[in-house]
């Protein structure tokens, strides 16, 4: 079976032909697994919010309670509480208990990076088109 019609007999009906059949081959064998896929979907879901976003910023800063933050944010602490569930489900954050008060920081360096690599985004710094 050719390339051509390996690629065409997984192309939809309806759907377009593509053009460089090699080419949509290469992409589709590097494309992550639908699992991966919804990791990444489920992380930007979670970053799509500013007050979560404020919040991560701030645990990536230094470790803080949940007082600290919601006095930082100006929110009240049952709000910012179930913002840090939210971040701490998706594996953004940590914590550590001492007696009753629970700290939050930043889970490791990947999330520091990314929130550094966002930020740059955002600013412009990265605001020249990628050569296709």
């Amino acid at each position: 079976m050719s390339k051509v019609s390996e690629v065409r007999g997984l192309v939809r009906e309806g759907c377009c032909q593509p053009v460089h059949p090699e080419a949509v081959d290469c992409v589709r064998a590097a494309m992550p697994r639908d699992t991966v896929l919804d990791g990444l979907e489920q992380l930007f879901n979670v970053l799509g919010d500013r007050t979560r976003i404020r919040i991560l910023l701030a645990v990536s800063q230094r470790e803080m309670c949940v007082q600290d933050v919601a006095a930082l944010l100006g929110m009240t602490k049952s709000a910012v509480s179930h913002q840090l569930a939210n971040l701490k489900d998706a594996r953004l954050i940590s914590c550590r208990r001492e007696g009753r008060v629970v700290y939050y920081f930043s889970a490791d360096d990947h999330v520091n990076r990314l929130i550094e690599l966002g930020l740059e985004h955002a600013a412009g710094s990265c605001h020249a088109p990628r050569a296709i």
